[in-house]
């Protein structure tokens, strides 16, 4: 039988815990590093040299992005010319047009202001004839000068005198004579005046005309001639005769 010796016992000493803690991180690592064991230098060096030849292949990439960019620099600036020629083609027409409505105003105008004024003209002759014959007085005499103001404010230029030369685009001859105190066709009578709005003719003036009388100065020449030519054939004849008698007879 055996017997146990007091004071001693199988049990292990007891170790602090911040030691048994350091102790198992310590042995953690050795291990570790028995497990790489040699190879661990050369995987760090491979490592190393991936590195070093991926520098060259980032140099490659930012000029492929540079290309990239430049491409698409180009592109937004073909953009950017071609919207501005459109804008500028826009305006070009939006001007045109803008001219066209205007000129087509001012036609349409003045085309309204011509039916208005011609539908006034038979009133304007009544009104001219009944101051010919000193008819217009009174309140008639003051609404017919009311009526020529407003008109003459439109635009209405009344136009045809005597005297003046006959001008088919803006006379019409109704009547015609001859007359030897024209040397040219003239307007001897105006039977009715004419009516422009600016350039626009909108009634002729109705005028007789008078021509140089045919064949009046040439004749009138001629009748000198012959007057002349009578005399001078009369002297010669008187001075044949005179010669032929032989003068005064001798005693």
């Amino acid at each position: 039988m055996t017997e146990e010796t007091p004071g001693f016992d199988n049990n292990e000493p007891e170790v602090p815990a911040d030691d048994a803690a350091r102790s198992d991180d310590t042995a953690r690592g050795t291990g570790s590093a028995d497990q790489a064991g040699p190879g661990a230098p050369a995987a760090e060096s491979e490592g190393a040299s991936a590195a070093g030849e991926a520098k060259p292949g980032s140099g490659d990439g930012q000029e492929v992005q540079q290309v990239a960019l430049t491409a698409q620099l180009d592109q937004t600036r073909t953009a950017l010319r071609e919207r501005t020629e459109d804008l500028q083609r826009l305006q070009a027409e939006f001007a045109n047009y803008r001219r066209r409505v205007e000129r087509d105003r001012v036609t349409v105008k003045e085309v309204a202001v011509a039916n208005l004024l011609t539908e006034l003209l038979p009133v304007l002759d009544d009104i001219g004839r009944a101051r010919d014959h000193g008819e217009l007085v009174g309140g008639f005499k003051v609404v017919a000068e009311s009526l020529e103001t407003v008109v003459a404010k439109m635009g209405l230029q009344q136009f045809g005198k005597e005297g003046e030369p006959f001008d088919p685009t803006v006379h019409e001859a109704l009547m015609h004579s001859y007359s030897p105190e024209v040397s040219e066709t003239t307007c001897v009578q105006i039977l009715q005046p004419g009516y422009r709005i600016g350039e626009r003719t909108i009634r002729p003036a109705r005028v007789g005309v008078a021509e140089p009388q045919p064949g009046g100065p040439a004749r009138s020449e001629d009748a000198s001639a012959d007057a002349g030519k009578d005399v001078k054939e009369a002297g010669e004849a008187k001075g044949s005769d005179d010669g032929e008698n032989g003068g005064p007879e001798e005693g």
